[in-house]
This record gives C-alpha cells, sequence and structure tokens, in this order.
C-alpha cells in the first residue's frame, strides 16, 4: 500500500511516499511562497502530488490516501485550514479542493504537530503505545496527544494546545500574548532568555565564554553545565523542572504508556531525558500503583511530519 504524506511549513513543502510500515520511499519539496493566492498553494501541492507519484513510477489510483500536516489551526473532521501560521491559508477547504482536483478520495488533514506525534507514537519512540503525548520544544511548544490509537483534537480540532496551559497566573509573555502559560516557561525559546538572564546576573559565569564561541542558543546552557558551571547548572535544572511541570500535567490527565520529547532540545538526550524520567516518575499521582511512564526522546526526527501526514490516511 502507498501514501503520500504532505509536510507544510514555512520554509518548504515536504512530500513523501510512504508505505504502510512507515517507510519512506521517496522525498521532494518545493519552496513555500507564502503571501501567494491559497487557490495556487494548493495547485502547487497537487502538482508537487502528481511529481513525487509519478518520479516513483506510480499512478494517482495506486494511492490508498493522502495525509497532510499545516502548522496553526485545522478543521480535521471537516478537511478545513481555519488559519495557517505565516502562510496565506485562511478558511481553506483544502480536502474538498484537492479530492476535486486530483480525484484521490481519502484525503485527510491535521495540525503539524498531531501528525509528529502520530508519527512517533506508531512508527518511531512510542512504537507500540496507544495513549502517548508528545511535546515539541522549539520555538514555541507544539504538543500532540494519542488516546487508544486515536488524535485527541477536540472541538473542530481546536484543542490539544497544551503549549498554552496556564502554568503560573503571572510569569512572562507567552508567543500568544498572554501570561503563564507553558511554552513560556519550556520552550527553547523560554530557555535561550533563561539563559540571557543568568548571563546578565552573573558576569563570572562560563555561560559568556560558551556564548563567544558558539552564541546564545538552546545549546549554550547544556555546553556550559557539562563543563561544571554551576549557574548554568542551575539554569539548566531549573529548565528542566519548568518541562517536568507540564509533562505531570499531562500524565495526570491522560496516563499515556509514553511521553515524548520532539525538537532541537531533544537532541541533548539523557541530559534531558533522564532527569525528566525522574521528575515524572517521583510526581505523578498514583505512581506507586500504577504503570510507570515512559520519557523518551523522539527518534524520526524532521521525517515525522510526512510519515505523520501518511499515518493520517491509514486511520
Amino acid at each position: 500500500m502507498y501514501y503520500v504524506g504532505i509536510d507544510v511549513g514555512g520554509m518548504s513543502i515536504k512530500a513523501g511516499i510512504i508505505d504502510e510500515n512507515g517507510n519512506i520511499l521517496r522525498q521532494q519539496f518545493i519552496v513555500t511562497v507564502p503571501d501567494k493566492p491559497s487557490d495556487e498553494i494548493v495547485e502547487e501541492i497537487a502538482v508537487l502530488i502528481e511529481d513525487i507519484v509519478k518520479e516513483h513510477g506510480l499512478t494517482l489510483g495506486d494511492l490508498s490516501g493522502i495525509g497532510m500536516g499545516f502548522p496553526g489551526s485545522v478543521w480535521d473532521q471537516k478537511g478545513e485550514i481555519v488559519y495557517c501560521c505565516n502562510i496565506n491559508l485562511v478558511k481553506v477547504p483544502v480536502v474538498k479542493m484537492l479530492t476535486a482536483r486530483l480525484g484521490v478520495k481519502n484525503i485527510k488533514i491535521s495540525n503539524d504537530a498531531n501528525c509528529a506525534a502520530l508519527a512517533e507514537t506508531r512508527f518511531g519512540a512510542g512504537m507500540g503505545a496507544e495513549n502517548s503525548v508528545m511535546i515539541t520544544l522549539g520555538t514555541g511548544l507544539g504538543t500532540g496527544i494519542v488516546v487508544d490509537g486515536k488524535l485527541l483534537t477536540g472541538n473542530r480540532s481546536a484543542g490539544a494546545e497544551g503549549g498554552h496551559m496556564q502554568i503560573n497566573f503571572g510569569g512572562p509573555t507567552c508567543g500568544c500574548g498572554k501570561k503563564g502559560h507553558y511554552e513560556a516557561y519550556a520552550s527553547a525559546t523560554a530557555l535561550i532568555e533563561q539563559t540571557k538572564q543568568a548571563m546578565a546576573k552573573h558576569p563570572e559565569s562560563l555561560l559568556h565564554e560558551v556564548a563567544k564561541i558558539y552564541g546564545i542558543n538552546g545549546k549554550t546552557v547544556f555546553i556550559a553545565a557539562k563543563q561544571g558551571d554551576k549557574v548554568a547548572v542551575a539554569t539548566l535544572n531549573r529548565y528542566i523542572k519548568y518541562i517536568g511541570i507540564g509533562l505531570v500535567n499531562f500524565a495526570n490527565l491522560f496516563y499515556p504508556e509514553v511521553i515524548i520529547i520532539g525538537g532541537g532540545v531533544s537532541r541533548q538526550g539523557d541530559v534531558l531525558v533522564k532527569p525528566l524520567q525522574r521528575y515524572v516518575s517521583r510526581n505523578v499521582y498514583g505512581s506507586k500503583y500504577n504503570p510507570k511512564i515512559k520519557v523518551v526522546a523522539a527518534t524520526l526526527g524532521n521525517e515525522a511530519g510526512i510519515i505523520g501526514a501518511a499515518c493520517l490516511a491509514m486511520n
């Protein structure tokens, strides 16, 4: 069986031919032109699908389905993009348009974070789990929730926005403009801000030397902490605790078999994952009596988007 997965991003639109086991058989991409009219963007996606199918020696009739992931608000059941972040797609009935254009009946869409969560649960770090939560630590903080093998998306697919849980009644301002959200504490952007604050308070910290070499980014505090800098260690421990608070909230609400950590920060591996595992195990409700919840790093990387999009059509 063959599926096409489409991962729409602000920089590129990636396509992949995926088999029923989640293997990518072929990939192709085009550059995103965000301010194009929406019908032209949809047409470009249609042509991309036609091209990759032809390049792999298939026809559209050979496909078992097409799945697409978009950033922003996506109404899965209606097949409509409500609002796509940084791309000119607002209230676009993309499934209806592509069904008419391509003649493929099984076309599904969802938010890109949901797609990544589905991919990691079925074919990546959470393989074998029926219930999972994935958080992606990047510029923002994306979340995807899988319950009994299916995405949990809420009314009009507007739910599962875990980055906007309020974990502090006041606190720093989130990217959405509200205060005290999980994203404002646990995203990679938040870590960079916390690093800058630590550097301002502690001119003696090794963080300054690391920043001169590597710049101030999501890796800075990890590098300095690895070299034993006390300020960096304290900053990192506090950041990990912030992530942990959100994970425990998810754990208590959904009690998944696995929590998957994605995004650039997840590449730090055990330095991040092991203390998060300890924090969740220690603080989740009923931990002495209920099964252990595993905390793991994502394994599919940038390929999670197209694999997860294809998974939508496998349901």
